[in-house]
């Protein structure tokens, strides 16, 4: 599940001018480009860590992007598990569990939330945005580094950082913190944009048998 809430932490914002025209250009780099992605795939390596329990737990798998809200995360490690949302509804599938949990995508991710690709196309009005290092602006990759705070935190989102590749200006890690800072860092690689997703890759059947739980949206 936390995977769905780093889709989703990057919203639907209107462009302010910043103060730091640095930040300003590679704010509307970014926009610019996620604007015009229609879809986007990539493989990714996720690690989460559990600050009251000490403990890290790595997992690995793709992800599909499209825009209008629709999304496929496939985890095929520590255990097979399917995130799918057509933007209407959401299921997130179990098959050591044999079971389902569906819920209205809306509500499921409601706060400082929206589509992915929609919210990389613009940033700004949930949440401030700076460089995490103002004196080296990027990594050890060359990847321009932002510190994302929402205006609004929500207890799955107190900040976000993610890294940014200049050459395509597309991002290839993220880092969620929550309010009890718990961590969700992901990379990742393999990226294809604008292949044409078709849309039976965000519809979800449950499988036969497969217990079916509503979700809990609060």
């Amino acid at each position: 599940m936390l995977a769905v809430w780093l889709a989703v932490a990057l919203m639907l914002a209107p462009r302010v001018a910043a103060a730091d025209p640095a930040l300003d250009d590679v704010i509307g780099r970014i926009e610019d480009r996620y604007a015009k992605l229609e879809d986007l795939k990539a493989a990714f390596q996720q690690t989460s860590f559990n600050k009251s329990l000490n403990q890290t737990i790595p997992a690995d798998g793709t992800v599909y992007l499209k825009k209008g809200g629709k999304m496929r995360w496939e985890y095929r490690a520590p255990s097979p598990q399917q995130i799918v949302s057509d933007g209407r509804s959401i299921w997130i599938y179990t098959p050591e569990l044999n079971q389902v949990n569906v819920g209205e995508a809306p509500k499921v991710l409601a706060g400082p939330a929206g589509s992915f690709l929609a919210g990389l196309g613009k940033l700004r009005t949930y949440f401030t945005v700076r460089f995490l290092n103002a004196a080296q602006k990027v990594n050890a990759e060359g990847h321009y580094v932002l510190d994302l705070r929402p205006r609004k935190p929500e207890p799955t989102l107190a900040r976000l950082v993610i890294e940014v590749d200049p050459r395509e200006w597309l991002v290839r890690g993220a880092e969620m913190y929550d309010q009890f800072d718990n961590t969700v860092r992901m990379r990742f690689t393999k990226i294809a944009a604008n292949g044409g997703l078709p849309d039976r890759l965000f519809a979800f059947v449950p499988p036969k048998g497969a217990a079916t739980v509503p979700m809990d949206a609060r």
